[in-house]
């Protein structure tokens, strides 16, 4: 188990369901293209340093689901920090080159939370999930291009949502 402290705590946990959510700088909203990206970096790692179990990108906001993998060279497990500086710079450096500017996208620090059980995961999958359409972005989750879930295999489903 890891805790480390910036403006607010965070706690991680070797093996363990993350919930992560970090949001744009001011509340900025991000154009169709740059969620695009921010959903392909937050994909980029999956199975190497982290397993992702569900994303959604947010027109101000990303919401993660996943579980830190081991780094195979140092033996230990990918700490939240390695995982969220590697996703939020990527996306930061292709937005910035993209809209030719330059300075920060997101907020300095990002809010994680371990899940422990799977009930919590369950929950917390349904929550990113129904997310666009509780905002009334679509009216079925089905619908927003900027959501991304590990597809159904045991020990867990995903929440049927109607």
């Amino acid at each position: 188990m890891t805790f480390y402290r910036r403006n607010l705590p965070h706690l991680q946990r070797d093996d363990k369901l993350h919930f992560i959510t970090f949001v744009t700088k001011y509340r900025s909203v991000l154009p169709p293209w740059a969620r695009d990206m921010v959903l392909d970096c937050c994909r980029h790692d999956d199975d190497t340093k982290y397993q992702l179990h569900a994303v959604v990108v947010m027109p101000d906001h990303v919401h993660m689901i996943l579980t830190p993998q081991i780094d195979k060279a140092r033996h230990e497990v990918f700490s939240l920090i390695q995982i969220m500086r590697a996703v939020k710079g990527a996306s930061a450096h292709l937005i910035n080159r993209r809209a030719v500017r330059s300075g920060p996208v997101w907020q300095e620090e990002s809010f994680d939370r371990v899940l422990r059980s799977s009930e919590k995961l369950d929950e917390k999958i349904a929550y990113v999930l129904e997310n666009p359409a509780r905002r009334g972005l679509v009216t079925d989750w089905r619908d927003y291009r900027w959501l991304w879930y590990r597809e159904p295999s045991n020990p867990y489903a995903p929440p049927r949502i109607t």
